[in-house]
């Protein structure tokens, strides 16, 4: 009987740290590029990417990702996924009052315009505490559709972020009943943000169980596990059935005192992934596994 194959997404960069936390981190195209060729000759299949702008600072400007898109794919065919999230400073964000910020709709839905097959659907209202600052993050379901919608139309897949039950029972199982995602449905259940994002879940096996069993039918799922529970929350998805994600966006460290890089916490999945009698998935079977390219809509420029 032939190995379970395991996709592999690598989420170099993110939209939050800074190259001052880990000089490990890549900002800017062609070494975000560079470093997910590395990432995928260690068996990435997939690359979450963020962008930011020549002062290393969160933007989604639909330039910056398709130049991007355009360095990885001259390098492999790894399967580009490009956030519609932003991240916390640079373009995102605006001062709304003293302490209170708001991540930019009008900011955010820019992502979608850089030919990727894949794009992140947030599709969920968030508030985040960082610091002195408190950031609104506001996704009624109208924008949660207007995304969804967008990608759909674009050819683009979406990857749902969901940080709690609700946001899968709810958002998620509301928009994907309507039509506006074709199965299987790609699902990141983020765990362990619980300390600075409201309503998020701790991780646990116990609590990842229960997100998966409310997962809404024909989906598969990764899991990204924040900081100490990035390692962990991948074995307990690996166990569940389900994909693994790692990379400096959800964890800077290899270990406890050890800063990382995006290569080492790929390898490392990879070993594990194999030592449990599985194979990491190649880009191929990665599209085969996720359904791409879609079936309806233009195929995005990127797509293989």
């Amino acid at each position: 009987m032939a190995k379970r194959k395991v996709i592999v997404t690598i989420a170099p960069t993110g939209g939050m740290a800074l190259k001052s936390q880990n000089a490990n981190l890549p900002t800017q195209p062609a070494e975000i590029a560079e470093d997910v060729y590395r990432c995928y000759n260690a068996g990435a299949s997939v690359v979450a990417l963020h962008a930011r702008r020549p002062d290393d600072l969160a933007t989604c400007d639909a330039s910056v990702y398709r130049r991007m898109n355009q360095l990885i794919r001259e390098r492999c065919d790894i399967v580009l996924n490009n956030s519609t999230g932003g991240g916390v400073h640079g373009d995102m964000v605006k001062e709304t009052s003293p302490g209170t910020w708001e991540i930019l709709w009008e900011e955010r839905i820019k992502g979608m315009d850089a030919g990727a097959e894949m794009c992140t659907l947030d599709a969920t209202t968030l508030n985040l505490a960082f610091g002195d600052r408190e950031y609104l993050m506001n996704t009624p379901l109208s924008r949660a559709r207007e995304l969804a919608a967008g990608m759909k139309a674009r050819g683009i897949k979406p990857e749902w972020e969901v940080f709690s039950p609700t946001h899968i029972l709810q958002d998620a199982t509301t928009l994907i009943n309507e039509g506006l995602d074709e199965g299987p449905h790609f699902i990141n259940l983020v765990m362990n943000v619980h300390r600075n994002f409201q309503n998020a879940m701790p991780f646990s096996p116990r609590h990842l169980q229960m997100m998966v069993d409310l997962l809404p039918k024909n989906s598969i799922f990764c899991v990204s596990g924040i900081g100490p529970s990035q390692l962990e929350a991948n074995i307990s998805a690996l166990l569940l059935g389900g994909h693994a994600r790692v990379g400096l966006e959800d964890n800077l460290y290899y270990r406890h005192g050890e800063l990382a890089t995006n290569v080492q916490l790929t390898e490392r999945i990879v070993r594990i992934i194999r030592e449990m009698d599985m194979e990491p998935a190649t880009a191929q079977e990665a599209r085969e596994i996720l359904g791409l390219p879609l079936q309806s809509g233009i195929r995005p420029e990127f797509a293989l």
